[in-house]
């Protein structure tokens, strides 16, 4: 079991995502709609809540590849993350959240470390010659008209979860939120016997969540989610046509028993998320850095 990122979700997630915008992964702290789009590399994305972007479901569309068909799978279990015990946390997130709600940039910059890192991919993508606030509006997205930057700070005020950041000389950076711990054989093997791609599995936030029959909040149960992986299905070209600039309220996954149906979209988190990253100083918590993108 591993309680940190599973780094082959994270690396695989990103390279078969491309196509997304820059910060398509950055711009937004990921809530659990925002999964990849399907379909490998040159798949069609865009910036968070954009049809086929990190604010909406995988979408199937001209060129893209299949989904594999929806079979039973053997349940991988999952440690759900817990939150931080630490009261300090718990204060500077209200302070964050406060700050959010204001959009109080001279309150936010205080509270961000002074070296913020950007890590994607290929390494620390922030810009050494500008402040570590100028990098932090970079990576949210803090100046967008529509209020994308504050309202991903005003999610992360609201994650309790928190995991070491154990990259490169990033001493004392906590992550959130949290990554769910679980079997990394198990779930290769998983992916083998299913012919799917690590972006397609999440897991249920909570034991026990109900699976309808239809997209409809009131279609009956057929089902429960264990404390386990779950398969997410791609959106289907009608699907994702239906509301593009929303993202979808329900979810359309697999069971284990290879049942079809649908979970609300806030029930479940996928395994491949951004993160924004905070470091415990003398004079409290500060925004360390935010790991995501390219």
């Amino acid at each position: 079991m591993r309680g940190s990122r599973y780094v082959l979700v994270f690396s695989a997630a990103i390279a078969l995502a491309a196509g997304l915008g820059p910060l398509a992964a950055q711009s937004q702290l990921p809530r659990p709609t925002q999964l990849p789009p399907a379909g490998g590399p040159g798949s069609p994305g865009g910036g968070p809540g954009s049809p086929g972007g990190p604010g909406s479901a995988p979408q199937n569309g001209p060129g893209q590849a299949q989904a594999a068909p929806p079979k039973p799978y053997k349940p991988v279990p999952i440690k759900l993350p817990q939150a931080s015990s630490d009261p300090s946390f718990e204060a500077f997130r209200k302070e964050l959240g406060e700050i959010a709600g204001r959009k109080d940039k001279a309150a936010l910059g205080k509270l961000v470390a002074a070296h913020f890192f950007i890590m994607g991919e290929q390494g620390d993508k922030a810009d050494k010659k500008k402040s570590a606030m100028q990098n932090l509006a970079a990576a949210i997205d803090l100046e967008e008209a529509d209020g994308a930057g504050w309202d991903t700070l005003t999610a992360a005020s609201q994650e309790p979860t928190l995991e070491p950041f154990d990259q490169g000389q990033h001493q004392g950076v906590m992550c959130a939120p949290a990554s769910a711990a679980f079997d990394d054989k198990a779930f290769e093997q998983l992916l083998k016997t299913t012919g799917t791609d690590p972006f397609e599995w999440g897991y249920p936030n909570a034991p026990q969540v109900e699976v309808r029959g239809s997209d409809a909040a009131s279609a009956p149960v057929i089902d429960k989610l264990g404390t386990a992986l779950v398969r997410i299905l791609p959106e289907t070209g009608d699907d994702s046509q239906a509301a593009p600039t929303s993202p979808p309220t329900m979810l359309r996954i697999v069971t284990p028993a290879g049942k079809t149906g649908y979970v609300a979209a806030d029930a479940v988190q996928p395994l491949a998320v951004d993160q924004l990253c905070y470091v415990k100083e003398a004079g409290g918590w500060k925004i360390a850095g935010y790991v995501g993108g390219e």
